[in-house]
């Protein structure tokens, strides 16, 4: 996997993975077995991981984890009795995906929890991509330490991540997590299917969903979002460019073309709908004013 798997540092028994989901433990003595990250894939297993495979697994797979240091593994209900003599536990359970996106943020230590978690979304990739700079620009301007996820670029801070595209649950928890052990006070990611899986976003809580095309209505901005899994819950703001962001861009600069100034209205229409008080925003204005 990528290097963010340094930040599932958490643990976790069996048994607590049983009394929240409802798995069977085989053998049952085992509920007080203690692992420490969770890993979809083999090249991801490390010493101490539960091993929760995303595609469909057999004996060898899990011999596999097995041999790598997993210390137990989930299987599907149907697997059982079917995998002979394994020498680590297994876990028979069917998680949903909303259950995996939880027992992902609960290992990474609910990472969205902490942090200012902006998420961008757009007519297509390019679109979305030039929006998610110009916002990481524009918070970083504000002063805010700021993480990217973004197919073209992800990074924590001034840290490049190397990561597999599109991300999985598992894989944008543990970079959430990377960039709020880094001192990020605010993650933007980018909606688009090279960034992200489906459903990638569960248990991810988004404060502000910012979206460039201003055509469509809140209900479809809403289903795009469900796609990812991203849940529209009543502490998320919908931001879009309004009259008066549109005003604060043109009053930055007349150097800006079209297309960065409307990017730059909907960075400050989104720090806006995060609770960043105007004053603030006009003086950040000023000073970029000023060094062009």
């Amino acid at each position: 996997m990528s290097a963010v798997s340094e930040a599932m540092n958490r643990r976790m028994t069996l048994g607590m993975l049983s009394n929240r989901y409802g798995c069977e433990i085989e053998p049952p003595s085992a509920t007080e077995v203690t692992v420490t990250s969770i890993a979809d894939a083999i090249d991801s297993v490390r010493p101490g991981a539960l091993f929760i495979p995303s595609t469909d697994t057999d004996a060898h797979q899990i011999e596999t984890a097995q041999s790598l240091g997993a210390y137990a593994a989930v299987v599907p209900r149907a697997m059982r009795g079917t995998i002979r003599n394994p020498q680590i536990p297994l876990v028979y359970a069917d998680l949903t995906e909303e259950q995996l996106g939880v027992l992902a943020s609960t290992m990474a230590g609910s990472p969205s929890d902490s942090l200012a978690v902006f998420a961008v979304a757009g007519e297509d990739d390019e679109s979305v991509e030039h929006n998610v700079r110009n916002l990481a620009d524009f918070l970083h301007m504000l002063g805010n330490p700021v993480g990217v996820v973004s197919a073209s670029d992800s990074q924590s801070l001034e840290r490049f991540l190397n990561l597999r595209y599109p991300l999985s649950i598992l894989d944008v928890q543990r970079t959430l997590a990377v960039c709020m052990e880094d001192g990020a006070a605010a993650v933007i990611l980018a909606l688009d299917k090279r960034t992200l899986d489906e459903q990638a976003l569960q248990a991810v809580n988004i404060d502000v969903l910012g979206c460039s095309d201003t055509g469509s209505d809140e209900k479809r901005t809403r289903d795009f979002a469900a796609r990812f899994g991203c849940v529209i819950g009543k502490h998320t703001h919908i931001a879009r460019r309004t009259s008066e962001s549109d005003l604060l861009a043109a009053q930055a600069s007349s150097a800006y073309d079209e297309s960065d100034a409307g990017a730059l209205s909907l960075s400050i229409a989104m720090v806006l709908a995060a609770g960043v008080r105007k004053a603030n925003i006009k003086s950040a204005l000023r000073v970029s004013r000023d060094m062009q």
